[in-house]
């Protein structure tokens, strides 16, 4: 899979630590990464938080299968969609769903604007089907209509334009090809209580919004095993669940006790600094619904769409 130039589009060629374009256009490779776009974007707080929880999403690290359930839920069930295919992921992270991808065959190509590439390279870099990019998925460093496989898992309502990301995507799936993507649904829970955080944090200096989302969520954190063990006892009656469904109205943190019972606690406090800060600190947020989804989907041509309530909100797929 040759580079292009993304201003000029023309082939791009290794030298040393650079990628040349016939222009002379120069693109640098770090730590191994070739990097299409500036280190410090609006992406970078998914960056940071990626690289200091490189492993916390792996099935591989927490003995369970809910990444694969998720995705295999996105591919209808069909994993074996992956499996000799080239396959762009847009958005890798630390690749959660990168492994998944190259346990079934894939040979993949993961982006990410964020140096989260960083964290996903020392995940996965001695897989001989894996290559890593630092890139900006409107201006891609590839030819249109080239790869079996487009996927986007969590990422789109993270962009400038959720309807343009779409359309970008399915620029790279060949004829034939499968899209596979998702998006915050209408219902997402975007509290009151989250937005006045998210509002604030953003005040503060970059270098202070991780340390203070950790704060906020190691404070509160007893608050919620409490309210889980006191739903569990009173599992009968529903003022258990009342009194859980009113903490996490009044809190900002995330909290998968009811989502993935299978992660143990120390786990779950994990997840809910990680989440907590993706959702505090995200540059955009947008919710879409199932209907907006595919009507993008229809207006760029696309056939045998499929758009469901499923995963972090809607999940869709299609073929170009």
């Amino acid at each position: 899979m040759d580079f292009i130039c993304p201003a000029t589009k023309s082939k791009l060629t290794l030298k040393n630590d650079y990628y040349i374009s016939a222009e002379g256009l120069k693109y640098i490779v770090v730590n191994n990464i070739p990097r299409f776009v500036n280190q410090n974007n609006y992406a970078r707080s998914f960056g940071l938080q990626w690289n200091r929880f490189r492993k916390t999403q792996l099935d591989s690290y927490t003995g369970t299968t809910l990444t694969e359930d998720r995705l295999r839920g996105i591919c209808k069930g069909n994993l074996n969609v992956f499996s000799g295919k080239d396959v762009l992921e847009i958005g890798c992270g630390a690749g959660r769903f990168t492994e998944i991808m190259l346990k079934h065959k894939a040979k993949i190509w993961s982006v990410d604007l964020s140096n989260a590439v960083e964290a996903n390279y020392k995940n996965f870099c001695e897989n001989e089907n894996y290559h890593v990019l630092q890139a900006d998925l409107y201006s891609l460093p590839f030819n249109e209509n080239c790869f079996d496989v487009v996927t986007c898992i969590g990422v789109i309502q993270h962009t400038v334009s959720p309807e343009l990301t779409i359309k970008e995507l399915a620029k790279y799936v060949k004829p034939g090809g499968i899209l596979l993507i998702d998006h915050y649904a209408k219902d997402y829970p975007y509290t009151f209580v989250r937005k006045i955080f998210r509002k604030g944090i953003f005040l503060l200096p970059y270098a202070m919004r991780f340390p203070l989302t950790k704060f906020v969520v190691i404070m509160l954190w007893p608050f919620h095993k409490i309210a889980w063990r006191i739903q569990q006892r009173w599992i009968k009656s529903n003022r258990g669940e009342r009194l859980r469904k009113l903490l996490l109205k009044l809190s900002p943190v995330v909290d998968y006790h009811t989502v993935y019972p299978a992660l143990n606690n120390k786990q779950l406090r994990e997840w809910a600094i990680l989440d907590t800060h993706d959702t505090l600190t995200d540059r955009y947020k947008h919710l879409r619904s199932a209907e907006e989804i595919e009507n993008v989907l229809s207006e760029i041509k696309m056939t045998e769409i499929k758009v469901w309530h499923g995963g972090n909100g809607i999940e869709a797929y299609a073929i170009k």
